[in-house]
């Protein structure tokens, strides 16, 4: 199902349109009514105590909701609404331990009062927009299919003379133009009436100007510090290879070449072998400099671009990689190096972990964001918390802003999506 509701001209998708406005209104009932009517209860509980265990599991449920429509906002609608929660109310689970200090985030947050707001408002205007197109469809049909039929067993108040009184065997033909218009009217406005609700759950449902500052300040943060870790890490890493690797070869040459000059008189036989000791130990001190440097910035990427370093890393897989990349130009060095990092990890996971047999890697920019998608038919199953690397790919996307993330269900197939902000 397309998220803008491509093809929507046809009868059948306009119907479909149709179906998700009866289901907008029967969770605008025994959703938000419901949930209101939970939450106000567990509200006035607070003044007893009991409402400090009960206030958190509502919430769930009431966020759950809330989600709900903010998820279906931009599957049926492309609009898309962001999720306005402070993060450490969002994600506090329950637990009876913490029930105070959840309530106490909860109800300092200003989007638990505005979801209480929507609630409230969401019973009426979610009933009325949802229902409207289904009820003047089944009236319509009623008129047309019933009424010029069945018109002498109906009451007064009931089928198509609610509206058009049914007299004779003529007003009950007559119903049947009328009934094609109403037909018509529900289905050219159930797509423009759920719009519509879709704009009144932005107006309550998504964050405020303040909340996405505040919102924004707390990811600034978290990036931060996971930025501030993350090159830690890699300044550490960098200097267990110098010391593991070129610094521990080239005190072996030093000293190699410190004992030949003492043995140049004594044994010219021995100091040959030295010599040839260091220089192998020279050439090799000088490879591993050249793989610390290309894990810092590798040349193919300085030479050929993300297009070429991405294309030469798909060639150098063990299995078929259908590989489609759409660059208008070059990102920037910064960007560029953690695109191209990102998609070499998730390609070697690929090889070390998926189980595999096939590969695709798209690599776009659009809408202000250099994107990639890598997907594997594997076994699925990876999670960033597993550690698998994923986590450590994240944190270096958070850095720039962007974000990485993985669909991989039990059995697979494997998604992996990467978004960072580039002009």
């Amino acid at each position: 199902m397309s998220k803008h509701g491509s093809g929507d001209s046809g009868a059948v998708n306009r119907l479909r349109w149709c179906a998700r406005g009866v289901v907008v209104a029967v969770l605008s009932q025994v959703g938000s009514v419901a949930l209101f009517t939970a939450t106000v209860i567990a509200l006035a509980s607070l003044i007893v105590g009991v409402g400090v265990f009960l206030l958190p599991v509502v919430m769930v449920a009431v966020r759950g909701l809330a989600s709900f429509h903010r998820r279906t906002a931009g599957e049926w609608t492309g609009e898309a609404i962001d999720i306005p929660y402070r993060h450490t109310a969002a994600a506090a689970p329950y637990d009876g331990a913490r029930s105070f200090g959840q309530c106490k985030q909860l109800l300092s947050d200003p989007a638990t009062w505005r979801d209480l707001l929507w609630m409230l408002l969401d019973g009426p205007v979610g009933l009325v927009l949802g229902l409207l197109p289904a009820s003047l469809v089944a009236y319509g049909l009623n008129g047309m299919l019933v009424t010029p039929f069945l018109w002498e067993r109906m009451g007064p108040h009931w089928g198509f003379g609610a509206i058009w009184p049914i007299e004779d065997q003529t007003d009950a033909y007559l119903a049947i133009p009328q009934g094609v218009l109403l037909v018509a009217l529900g289905l050219l406005c159930a797509r423009p009436l759920l719009r519509l609700h879709t704009r009144f759950n932005r107006l309550l449902l998504a964050p405020t100007r303040s909340a996405r500052l505040a919102l924004r300040v707390e990811r600034l943060t978290e990036t931060r510090s996971e930025t501030v870790q993350s090159q830690a890490a890699e300044l550490r890493r960098i200097e267990r290879d110098l010391h593991d690797g070129a610094q521990a070869r080239l005190v072996s040459l030093g000293m190699s070449l410190g004992l030949a000059d003492t043995l140049v008189e004594q044994d010219p036989v021995m100091v040959r072998k030295l010599l040839a000791d260091a220089m192998e130990s020279s050439s090799q001190a000088l490879t591993e400099l050249r793989d610390l440097v290309r894990g810092i910035h590798p040349p193919v990427l300085a030479e050929r671009g993300l297009d070429g370093a991405v294309r030469a890393l798909a060639m150098g897989l063990a299995m078929p990689v259908e590989v489609s990349i759409e660059l208008p130009s070059r990102p920037q060095p910064p960007v560029e190096s953690a695109a191209y990092f990102v998609i070499a990890e998730t390609l070697t996971n690929v090889t070390k972990h998926s189980g595999a047999n096939r590969v695709s890697l798209r690599l776009w920019h659009a809408d202000g964001a250099l994107r990639a998608q890598i997907g594997d038919n594997g076994r699925g199953g990876a999670d960033p918390e597993g550690g698998s690397g994923l986590r450590g790919l994240q944190r270096r996307l958070a850095a720039f802003d962007g974000t990485l993330d993985i669909s991989s269900p039990p059995g697979g197939p494997t998604l992996v999506t990467m978004e960072l902000p580039c002009e």
